[in-house]
């Protein structure tokens, strides 16, 4: 052997030492053992640098690289057939309605998700894969906006309707008031070492991604893809498609955050704090029930208000349960099973005698909750 590849590996209790011919390196384990302990959801070791070694929160890891698989852009959606039907009489004015609540709902609501969790979320998170992950959700969410803008582009919907709609129609300005009226004292920032203050970035974090994507967010959803699976707006039922399984990786992402939150500080959960988040979750409930009669005054073809009602009652009890939350209804069953084979994209051959894009990468949905996916 040549001696210039000559290396010499010593490993002591603490260190390692390496030598290569007349240099040294001595590496400090206790040091790599610190910077893992002193890893927290919040209030642990700060750096500057955005370095998710060494890893500690490997479900987020898991989450961050299952959004990347599932990555997809709306402006390759074809809306020819869409448009085709937006300008024809064959779309009766409620569907024209469910669809126009839709993109002047979530034209708001995509906004106040990503600027909370970019400002309230993730600036108060310590953990770099946490941080990672979350950025992450930032990213999808400018891409849930491009879709919207997509949408209104294609079908040339007024500009000034979308914008009245969020800003006029009282259920959705209740809704956005509702889940936005805690944060701008946590984007100021707040002393996180207080449990009083804890709590309230543990309301926030459960309000984005429990309250508001994980029940505000599907009975919208159900209604847009129910129009799809009439062969109505495939287009635009695509990219809920596609949004809404994000969603479900927001979702799992906001409860293992929260989960391993309360963990590391069971200060947080008291029992007056789990009845505060019972009672925020029932106040998102009928705020969403009045918005659903709102999209829906009457039954159509295919849409039952009743069913919609209890799409929220059950999609509410899922998040609360998941969290050792007790229910705040008795309804046990979906009543939209379809939307598990609608998240399930890769089971979809020639749906609708149009062929579904397969925005997923190899894996995109291995080790996926089944839980989270409706």
């Amino acid at each position: 052997m040549d001696v210039l590849d000559q290396f010499i590996e010593k490993e002591e209790d603490r260190y390692v030492v390496h030598t290569f011919l007349n240099r040294t390196f001595r590496l400090d384990k206790q040091k790599a053992r610190e910077r893992l302990s002193g890893k927290k959801v919040i209030n642990g070791t700060k750096s500057a640098e955005l370095n998710v070694l060494p890893l500690k929160y490997h479900e987020a890891y898991r989450i961050y690289k299952q959004m990347k698989a599932n990555h997809w852009e709306p402006d390759v959606i074809d809306m020819t057939k869409d448009c085709a039907l937006w300008n024809s009489k064959n779309l009766s004015a409620r569907e024209r309605w469910i669809i126009e609540m839709g993109v002047g709902y979530f034209s708001a609501a995509e906004g106040i998700v990503g600027d909370s969790v970019l400002h309230v979320i993730e600036d108060n998170l310590t953990a770099a894969e946490l941080k990672h992950a979350s950025l992450r959700q930032i990213a999808e969410e400018s891409i849930h906006m491009d879709s919207l803008l997509h949408i209104i582009s294609s079908l040339n919907i007024d500009l000034d309707e979308v914008t009245a709609k969020f800003q006029d129609i009282p259920s959705i300005r209740k809704k956005n008031a509702f889940i936005t009226r805690h944060m701008p004292e946590l984007k100021m920032g707040i002393d996180l070492t207080i449990t009083a203050n804890k709590q309230k970035f543990a309301k926030a974090l459960f309000g984005i991604t429990q309250v508001m994507e994980g029940t505000q967010f599907y009975a919208l959803f159900a209604m847009i893809l129910s129009l799809h699976r009439q062969n109505k707006m495939t287009g635009i039922g695509q990219m809920f498609q596609y949004t809404l399984r994000d969603e479900t990786n927001h979702i799992a992402l906001g409860r293992y955050i929260l989960e391993k939150l309360i963990e590391e500080n069971p200060d947080i959960w008291t029992d007056a704090f789990r009845l505060e988040l019972l009672e925020f979750m029932r106040e998102g409930v009928e705020l969403e029930k009045e918005f659903v009669l709102d999209c829906l005054p009457a039954d159509i073809v295919g849409m039952s208000q009743k069913d919609f009602l209890e799409f929220v009652d059950y999609n509410a009890d899922r998040r609360l349960t998941s969290l050792g939350l007790p229910p705040l209804s008795n309804i046990k069953f979906n009543p939209f099973h379809w939307l598990e084979e609608v998240i399930f994209l890769q089971k979809e051959k020639n749906f609708f005698e149009t062929r579904v894009t397969e925005y997923q990468t190899s894996g995109s949905m291995k080790n996926t909750n089944e839980d989270d996916l409706i």
